[in-house]
């Protein structure tokens, strides 16, 4: 598709918000920057107290705040939705939301289970209309350990942390419209793909195409009705 033909078909429909969750080590981040890189989408960056691991760039990665600073952000109404994960706050600025869906542009969140379950709960229209949301499970527990052992991140306190969160995280997959059982990162990415692609033709989210609805009669004409 050419650029051109990517902006028609954005303005011609509301953006997806497309809320991607799962357990540690899942595969999520990965599918969401994929979507980023491949597919024309925004990845929106989460704020977090946590601190940076090796490797991440703050307003890339994540935003990282203190905790201050991310509290008076909270009183300022600043956040779509915030929420305590692993003892560190997380939350998503609707300044990295609103103005992509009605631009017509796909917002990719990786987001936790409570921050999922507070926009679930939404009472704006708008952003209930937009709404997409994706569980990746992983295959087994045995490769969430491969995971994490694989990144060499966490001590082993935190990793105990992350199992035990895991587990609970699993419990609420069904909530999800969408699950992937997570394989290779290019297989997860195509499901992936195959989600965004349909809900993008969902006709709720279409507006009036110029030229074409916009003409349609309320009423037949008389001589398509009167039989000869």
């Amino acid at each position: 598709m050419t650029e051109s033909a990517k902006t028609i078909a954005r303005t011609e429909r509301i953006g997806l918000l497309c809320m991607v969750s799962g357990p540690t080590a899942s595969g999520k981040t990965t599918v969401c920057r994929k979507a980023r890189d491949h597919d024309d989408c925004v990845y929106s960056i989460s704020c977090t107290t946590r601190a940076p691991r090796e490797g991440e760039v703050d307003g890339v990665d994540y935003h990282f705040l203190d905790k201050d600073d991310f509290i008076q952000r909270t009183a300022q109404g600043d956040f779509l939705e915030w929420a305590t994960v692993h003892g560190n706050y997380y939350g998503t600025l609707k300044s990295e939301v609103v103005a992509h869906l009605e631009a017509g542009r796909d917002v990719v969140m990786d987001i936790d289970i409570q921050g999922a379950q507070l926009i679930r709960a939404t009472e704006d229209p708008f952003i209930r209309n937009a709404l997409v949301d994706v569980f990746i499970l992983p295959p087994s527990m045995d490769e969430i350990k491969n995971r994490l052992f694989g990144r060499g991140t966490e001590t082993d306190d935190q990793m105990r942390l992350r199992l035990y969160n895991a587990l609970d995280e699993m419990k609420h997959w069904r909530e999800y419209r969408y699950a992937i059982v997570s394989d290779t990162p290019e297989a997860d990415f195509d499901r992936f793909r195959t989600i965004l692609n349909g809900e993008r033709m969902r006709a709720c989210r279409m507006r009036t195409p110029a030229g074409l609805v916009g003409n349609i009669p309320t009423d037949l004409p008389q001589e398509l009705i009167t039989a000869e």
